[in-house]
Order: C-alpha cells, then structure tokens, then sequence
C-alpha cells in the first residue's frame, strides 16, 4: 500500500508541476493569488487530505515520502535543463554552516508550512467577515501573496524551491500583519505594560505611539475609538497609520 501511494503522489506532483508551469508559460496567473492559492494547495495540503482521508496515516506518511522525492528530483531536473552552473545560495551556506546543517535547518522550517496555510485561510475567509461587519478596510490580496523570484537570473533548482517557498511565506505573513493591525487598533488600542514589549512590537504596530498609554484610564481609550473611528463616518475602519487615513 505505502509504495503505491507513494508512485500516486510522485505522479500526482509532476503533473501538478508540468501543469503549473505549462500555465505560467501563457498567464501569470499561478504566480499571483488566488491562482497561487490553487497552486500552492495542488503541490500541498490537497494530497494531503485525499491520501489521509483514504488510506489513512499510512497514507499521509507515503504521500509526505513522495513529495520530498517529487521535490528532489524536480530541483535536480531544473538544475541540469536550466544550464546554469553558476554560483549557487546553496553553495555558499554549505561553506558558511556546512551542507548538513544548512540542509537540515531548510528541512526543519517544513513544519511551519501547515501554520501559514492556516493563516492564509484565515486570510481568505475569516477577515473578509470583519470587512462586511465592521468595514474594514479591503486589500489587494494579489499585492502581497505573489511569487517573483522566478525571474531572477541564476536562481534555478534547489535555490529556486526555496527562495519560492520564502516568497511566498513572506508575503502571507506581512498580509496577515496588516489585516492584525486593523484589528488590534480597532478593539484593544492600549499599550502593553512591559515597554520592552512595546519595543519590539513597534515595528508591526507601528500605531502602538498612538495607543492609550498602560496607565491611562477607560476614558482615554473611549475618547481614542471615538476620534478614529466616528460613529457616523463611512471610511473604512483602518489601524491609524493606514494609507487610507492619510488621503484627503
């Protein structure tokens, strides 16, 4: 059973892949959401659910098995095509930590692919409530979850994979930033007690200078809502740094 699970996901994967970019060829569709969305679900957790739902744990293991086959032989595969044998991101991690540890750390940041995927569900899903609900402001989702690292020159195989997979990563957790910035603002504008909190959270939040100081009172915080959010105001409810509020 394992092993033909795992020739299922193999095959599975190489048309995804082939497909994908077979696509992009003629569209950049694949590389902007939500068709990046489609593929990066096609390539992830949909072989997931299918194999796990029907065979199991057993499946599940055999599927991840032959993901990580499928993604070793299209980084070797893309390498040798491409033709390029030039310097190399790999190549050079290798000298400054060594091929077994730069390899191993790149393997250890996988668990935290199921944590994004999460938050952009969040982002699909959750938050376009709080616009309807509450008017918050809308986003250009396509603005912020993209991929363009393909382009760059020289960037081919293994080197590509995961500079993809951090494109990708970046932009869903700077989108998920900005819509938590809205909803901090919103509900709890009150600075933290811990100043080296405030520190460190400044950079994210950069509001948080606008927020009611940690021993202030109710009445700051009310009268604060009361001025950036007006009762009878039809602007979109947006964190206080927001672009929106700057435009006349």
């Amino acid at each position: 059973m394992f092993a033909g699970i795992f020739v299922y996901t193999l095959v599975w994967m190489a048309l995804a892949i082939v497909g994908i970019l077979l696509l992009y060829r003629v569209s950049d569709a694949p590389a902007f959401a939500p068709g990046l969305d489609v593929s990066v679900s096609i390539l992830s957790w949909v072989p997931w659910v299918v194999t796990a739902c029907k065979w199991g744990w057993i499946g599940f293991a055999a599927c991840l098995a032959g993901q990580f086959v499928a993604l070793q032989i299209f980084c070797i595969l893309h390498t040798f095509f491409s033709g390029c044998r030039g310097p190399k991101i790999r190549k050079a991690l290798d000298r400054i930590v060594g091929p077994m540890r730069n390899h191993l750390g790149l393997w250890i940041t996988i668990p935290a692919l199921p944590v994004f995927l999460a938050i952009r569900a969040a982002e699909l899903f959750v938050y376009p409530l709080l616009v309807w609900t509450l008017n918050f402001p809308r986003y250009k989702q396509r603005e912020w979850v993209n991929v363009s690292r393909q382009k760059f020159e020289g960037l081919v195989g293994h080197d590509l994979v995961w500079c993809l997979y951090c494109d990708w990563m970046t932009g869903v957790y700077s989108l998920g930033a900005e819509l938590l910035r809205n909803v901090e603002s919103f509900w709890c504008p009150i600075r933290f007690y811990e100043n080296k909190k405030c520190e460190n959270c400044r950079i994210d939040f950069p509001d948080l200078k606008e927020w009611v100081s940690a021993d202030g009172s109710m009445k700051d915080v009310s009268a604060l809502l009361l001025k950036k959010y007006p009762p009878k105001s039809r602007k979109p409810r947006s964190w206080f740094g927001h672009p929106g509020r700057k435009r006349k």
